[in-house]
C-alpha cells in the first residue's frame, strides 16, 4: 500500500511528530523539488512566522530539536532544510560519507579549507551557536558568503547538524539579542550511535534503502532528483 495513505493530515504539532516518524524524511519547505515534504499534508489551521508554537512550523524545527533525540533538523536537502529521523539518520549518512573521517573527504580534495576551519570550531566547542563561531573564526563582512557555504557544505556533508538555539551573553551574564542557531556534530548530536548504527550498512545498500522508501511516499520522484536527494549533491 502507498505510504502515502497511512500519514494523516496535519493540524498541530504533535500531527507534525508523528507524520514525520512515519514519513521518515522530509523537506522542511514545500516540495518544490519533487521529492517528499509534510507540508502538503498541512491542514488550513497550519499558518507560517505566527510564532504559535502549535501550529506555525517555523517554530516547530527548534521544538522538536529541545524535545526530542531521535530528529534531526538543518539543511539536508538541496541546501535547504530538511528532517530526518533517527532511523533513517544513518542510512544517509553511509550514503554520504561512505564510511570515510571528515579528515579523508578533506584529503580528497570534497571539502573546503575555509569549511574545515569552521569544522575544527564546532568540533573543538562540543554545541556552540552560529555568533560565537562567527567570533572565533574572526569571521568578516566581507567573509559572509563564504561562511554561509561553508556551514551548508558541513550539514550537506553530514559533519555538523543544528542543535538548538541561544542568544547572546553580556558581561554581567545576562542573555541580548536575537537567538542564533547552535551547532554540533552529528556524532555529538547522537551520541556517537551514528557511527556504530552506521557500521552495518554498505553506502550502496543505505541507497537503494533510502530510495526504496522515498517511492513508497511519492511515486512519481524523477530518478535523477533521487540521488541528489540522497548524497546531497
Amino acid at each position: 500500500m502507498d505510504k502515502m495513505k497511512k500519514i494523516p493530515s496535519i493540524h498541530c504539532y504533535e500531527d507534525f511528530v508523528s507524520a514525520l516518524r512515519l514519513a521518515g524524511m522530509s523537506m522542511g519547505g514545500e516540495n518544490d523539488e519533487g521529492i517528499f515534504s509534510l507540508c502538503s499534508l498541512f491542514g488550513e489551521e497550519i499558518e507560517w512566522h505566527t510564532e504559535k508554537p502549535d501550529t506555525d512550523p517555523w517554530e516547530w524545527r527548534i521544538r522538536v530539536l529541545d524535545e526530542f533525540d531521535d530528529i534531526a533538523y538543518g539543511k539536508l536537502f538541496f541546501k535547504k532544510s530538511g528532517y530526518i529521523t533517527k532511523e533513517w539518520y544513518p542510512y544517509f549518512y553511509a550514503a554520504r560519507r561512505k564510511g570515510r573521517s571528515f579528515e579523508e573527504i578533506y584529503e580528497e580534495g570534497k571539502i573546503s579549507t575555509y569549511a574545515k576551519k569552521i569544522y575544527k570550531i564546532v568540533s573543538d566547542k562540543g554545541a556552540i551557536p552560529l555568533h560565537a563561531i562567527k567570533k572565533i573564526g574572526e569571521v568578516k563582512k566581507e567573509d559572509k558568503s563564504k561562511f554561509d557555504r561553508a556551514i551548508t557544505e558541513l550539514q550537506m556533508g553530514m559533519f555538523i547538524t543544528v542543535c538548538g538555539r541561544a542568544r547572546k551573553i553580556s558581561f554581567e551574564g545576562q542573555e541580548y539579542g536575537w537567538s542564533s542557531t547552535v551547532f554540533c556534530t552529528t556524532e555529538e548530536y547522537f551520541d556517537g550511535e551514528i557511527t556504530g548504527n552506521t557500521a552495518r550498512l554498505t553506502p550502496g545498500n543505505a541507497y537503494r534503502e533510502i530510495e526504496s522508501h522515498l517511492y513508497t511516499l511519492n511515486p512519481n520522484i524523477e530518478e535523477k532528483k533521487i540521488e541528489k536527494f540522497i548524497y546531497g549533491i
